[in-house]
């Protein structure tokens, strides 16, 4: 007997014009494993339903039966636009029936395969599904059978969820070793193992859905159980930057979360998901995340490890690291590229992992390695650029060279990583006719200083003020000396509070001298835009800000430096994109900390306390590989709080207060931890620290909402702060 015959007879289909109490059929909609469902129309009210019978052979079994009930009275007590509605429970010639709620629509699965969805509209969709899934956790209801096919989108493109026929109330789920229920391929490790399970395990199965719609594929299924049940126990599925070129990271974050194997390490509540996928709403909205499809062609990924010293000179591994930097530099302006900040790749120097390991814990798709021997004034050079997903090569080649070909070097390492990945280059990405200078010795002591620059730390701040200025001295036309001199003094100013004046005068004269040499160059307009700013002169340093993004929108630095200056000066809205943005073109951890910092200032609770997660995963990341970084610790501190983790956020802050207790910027973010946690003592006893330290930024503590708890205390009041710029 076929298949096909054995379901209809176990179904014993009702013909068309049955009247069952005042509704009368009019077709089959479809069959399952708990019923037969038909459309019917109500004479009572003139409306459509559909009628949900139990079959015909279970209505003799008393568990079956009871079963059937309970589906009916668990969905009737979910009022929520996002579950489907119940009508009515009856009985028809001593068969069970639901009436409810007739959805004119598709499943999401015929919905998805049927149109390229844009990203706003996926994420809507996403979003009205954990608003159902929150409503029914709310009342203690668990799905426990979440699938494409059991969400309908109607006609309006509004989500219904239904089938809750596997729900029960937490405190009744499943023990161990009771049978399996449920579509395996959309389960979680605990419900396959028969465990108790909670929200946590609808929250995978969703995860599952979002992954089936935008990849088109679920990410464990296989061609037999067994395979599945061991890919959903063990496997991690293929990362969606691989199985759905486009898709953003945010969204990448939220999926990789909710397929986490341990319920421990997933979203504990569906509001929580929601606040982050509204979050990414408001991104795609705005315009920080590119409204595309999810076969859109995909943006390439490379992270550039710092090169290797096998020089016999030691001390020469800064003009490795600066080779590479170069490089990075290069790739950044790249249509289409994304390229690892230099701080994250970077940490991974010297490090006894695979190329593989290395890649995906950036996050991206290739890695460009490479090593420096220099004898005198020869240079080889060796580079290899690998395929995370595989460990293959793409690309590798040696130069043999004279150190006054290193530019032209970097060029060609340039133009055939580009080629490699088959992206476009156009030649003013290319450094060496950039501003570069011609002598190798300015060259040598400007690697030097950008080695020192990059540790951000005051007395690093110093030497490298040296360098650059040694290298403007030996070329007095080197443009990017005199911005890494602008920059230091500038630094020095802003996070330390030395002697404003003598470094404001020097950064002033330097900016202009780097214009002067180059007024193409996107460096010089922000160099010049950070000292106008801290000069006061803010409308002439928003048109260095602006010239410089429009000169080169790839400059991450750029685009946080003027969201900082846009939030001292009051203008939220625009910090807010500007972080973002900053963002967007590269992972920046202090970017994200201040863009959810932007949207509590103005109000923006969902917003907000969604972009503090994401700003916790990347400081979480970053600090993992700079652990002595007290800077971020203190943002994760304050993120971890704002997140309700307030133990484990007093740990961080108290390990930033240790690790550099004598940084005022480390002293004034602590401060605001306190205050935000209302430990008003504490708050002020880092504010004066920070104060003393020569924190110079009346302007910023004026505007900081993580403070207003303070605004009131007189202890608050007495504290005497330095202007911004004297």
């Amino acid at each position: 007997m076929s298949p096909h015959n054995d379901l209809t007879e176990s179904f014993e289909l009702l013909p068309q014009g049955t009247r069952v109490s005042h509704y009368v059929i009019s077709d089959m909609l479809g069959a399952g494993g708990m019923g037969m469902v038909y459309l019917a129309q109500d004479d009572d009210l003139d409306r459509p339903v559909a009628l949900k019978f139990l079959p015909q052979r279970f209505c003799r079994d008393a568990q079956s039966l009871a079963r059937f009930r309970h589906e009916a009275q668990t969905i009737a007590r979910l009022n929520h636009p996002n579950i489907v509605t119940i009508h009515e429970v009856g009985e028809h010639e001593q068969r069970p029936f639901i009436a409810m709620e007739f959805i004119d629509g598709q499943s999401l699965a015929d919905y998805c395969t049927q149109r390229q969805m844009p990203l706003e509209q996926f994420v809507e969709l996403a979003i009205q599904i954990s608003e159902g899934l929150q409503e029914a956790h709310y009342r203690g209801i668990v799905h426990q059978d979440l699938k494409p096919s059991n969400i309908m989108v109607n006609s309006r493109g509004s989500v219904k969820i239904l089938d809750f026929g596997l729900a029960l109330f937490r405190g009744r789920n499943y023990v161990s070793g009771s049978p399996i229920q449920g579509t395996v391929q959309y389960m979680s490790p605990e419900q396959l193992r028969g465990e108790v399970i909670d929200a946590r395990s609808d929250l995978f199965s969703f995860g599952i859905v979002l992954y089936e719609v935008l990849a088109g594929c679920n990410p464990f299924r296989s061609d037999d159980i067994r395979t599945t049940v061991q890919a959903i126990h063990n496997s991690d599925p293929l990362p969606l930057s691989q199985a759905s070129p486009g898709t953003p990271v945010e969204l990448q974050h939220i999926v990789a979360k909710l397929l986490a194997k341990d319920p421990q390490n997933r979203y504990q509540r569906a509001e929580d998901v929601r606040s982050d996928l509204r979050y990414a709403r408001e991104a795609v909205i705005s315009g920080r995340i590119q409204s595309t499809t999810a076969n859109k062609e995909y943006s390439r990924s490379i992270a550039v490890l710092p090169f290797a010293n096998l020089s016999s000179d030691p001390e020469r591994s800064y003009f490795c690291e600066g080779v590479a930097e170069e490089i990075i530099n290069a790739l950044t302006r790249v249509k289409g590229l994304k390229v690892a900040a230099r701080v994250s790749s970077f940490a991974f120097k010297n490090a006894n992992e695979s190329a593989r390991e290395i890649g995906r814990k950036l996050h991206v798709e290739t890695l460009l390695e490479g090593s420096v021997r220099q004898s005198g004034d020869h240079l080889r050079i060796g580079v290899q650029l690998f395929e995370v997903a595989t460990g293959y090569h793409l690309w590798s080649e040696q130069y043999d060279d004279e150190l006054k070909d290193v530019f032209v070097i970097q060029d060609d390492i340039t133009r055939k990583v580009v080629s490699s990945l088959r992206l476009l280059l156009a030649e003013e990405t290319l450094s060496s006719g950039r501003a570069a200078t011609t002598d190798t010795r300015a060259y040598d002591f400007y690697l030097k200083g950008r080695q020192y620059f990059n540790q951000r730390r005051k007395a690093s701040l110093r030497f490298a003020l040296q360098m650059f200025s040694k290298a403007a001295g030996i070329d007095g036309d080197y443009a990017l000396a005199y911005v890494g001199m602008a920059e230091c003094c500038s630094l020095l100013v802003h996070f330390y509070g030395e002697s404003a004046e003598s470094h404001l005068v020097q950064a002033d004269r330097a900016s202009q001298r780097a214009l002067e040499l180059d007024a193409r160059l996107p460096e010089a307009h922000a160099a010049r835009g950070f000292t106008l700013w801290l000069l006061n002169r803010f409308d002439e340093a928003w048109s260095e800000f602006d010239t410089a993004i429009a000169l080169d929108p790839n400059q991450a630095e750029t685009l946080y430096l003027y969201g900082r200056a846009c939030f001292q000066r009051g203008d939220f809205t625009k910090a807010a994109t500007l972080f973002e943005r900053a963002c967007q073109v590269r992972e920046h951890h202090e970017a994200r900390y201040f863009a959810a910092q932007t949207h509590a200032a103005l109000g923006e609770h969902d917003v907000a306390l969604a972009s503090y997660r994401s700003a916790f995963r990347a400081v979480e990341q970053h600090v993992e590989m700079n652990p002595d970084d007290a800077r971020a610790l203190t943002m994760g501190a304050v993120a971890l709080c704002r997140l309700g983790e307030r133990e484990k956020g007093f740990e961080w802050v108290e390990r930033a207060l240790q690790a550099d207790p004598a940084d005022a910027g480390i002293q004034y973010n602590a401060a605001c931890l306190f205050a935000l946690e209302e430990q008003a003592g504490r708050a002020v006893e880092c504010l004066q620290a920070a104060a003393h330290g020569g924190f110079a930024h009346r302007d910023w503590v004026e505007k900081d909402p993580d403070l207003d708890s303070l605004r009131s205390d007189p202890r608050f009041q007495a504290i005497k702060w330095r202007e911004s710029s004297s």
